[in-house]
């Protein structure tokens, strides 16, 4: 839950410099989650499958965050500039 959360909180945020910063505490998530994965896995508390699943998903949507970081970091220069029309 809390990476989805800190992407909403970060949208949230004055500049992309301050949304950037709670895409970070999201891929941080990534990592808490895996790391919480494994244990459940170890433990037998979910079945492989669930695990391999989840595992998964969870890397997914860590090179999205990566990715997302990326693009903020480095915007693209493909982009044409929007045209104001005159008054």
């Amino acid at each position: 839950m809390s990476i989805p959360a800190n992407i909403a909180e970060g949208r949230r945020q004055k500049s992309e410099k301050e949304f950037s910063r709670f895409l970070g505490y999201a891929l941080n998530s990534t990592s808490e989650l895996e790391y919480h994965l494994i244990v459940a896995h170890d433990t037998k508390a979910i079945p492989e499958t669930d695990f391999v699943s989840l595992i998964t998903q969870t890397i997914t949507v860590r090179k999205m965050l990566y990715g997302l970081l990326k693009r903020l970091s480095f915007p693209s220069t493909d982009s044409k500039p929007q045209r104001t029309v005159p008054h």
